[in-house]
Parts: structure tokens; sequence; C-alpha cells
């Protein structure tokens, strides 16, 4: 996973991708470390994602410009509108099943 650490670079890769998964943790979260194995698992499965990881200690401007609630934080987009937002990380298959409904989802 692509680790960004500025907004501007975030943002651009929100707009250049027509599927980005943002994946939001601060490294000293305990349930972080297991939905970022999670998430390694799911970006090797074929998928049409994506991938960028956020240490949301260095995008604070960001989790409140997305009123983000609490880390871990999965954000799905699609043509660079959020159609998803995942907190809880229930599992490998729980997390691809909502890739592919993204990547199928029709505005």
């Amino acid at each position: 996973m692509n680790e960004v650490s500025n907004e501007r670079a975030l943002y651009d890769a929100i707009n250049t991708h027509e599927l980005a998964a943002v994946y939001l943790y601060t490294p000293m979260c305990g349930t972080c470390q297991v939905a970022g194995r999670m998430l390694d698992i799911v970006e090797k499965l074929p998928h049409a994602f994506h991938f960028e990881k956020v240490n949301l200690n260095y995008l604070q401007q960001f989790a409140e410009e997305q009123s983000i609630e609490s880390v871990p934080c999965l954000l799905l987009y699609k043509n660079s509108k959020e159609i998803e937002r995942i907190y809880a990380f229930q599992s490998v298959p729980y997390l691809y099943d909502m890739l592919k409904k993204t990547e199928t989802f029709t505005s």
C-alpha cells in the first residue's frame, strides 16, 4: 500500500483513479494494526482499486474535513465520490465484498 503524507497527494490519488481505497490509521492503534494486515491480504486479491494508506496524525485537516469519527477507517471512492465508509473491519471476505460492491456501484 502506498503511504501518503500530505493532503495534496491524497486528493490527487483520489481524483486520478476511478476507484480509490483510502485506509486511515494511527500507528499506536492496535485495531489499526489488525485492519492493516487484513487490507494487505485484500490488496493482493483481484480488484480494480488503487490503495492509499494515511497516518491521520499527519493529516488532521483531512480528518476534520471528512468528519472521520475513528480509526481504523476505510474510505472507498468511485470517480472521486465517496461511496462507502467502513469503520468495522469484520473480515477479509467482508472487506473484499465491499470493494466488489463499490466497483459495481452506479449513481
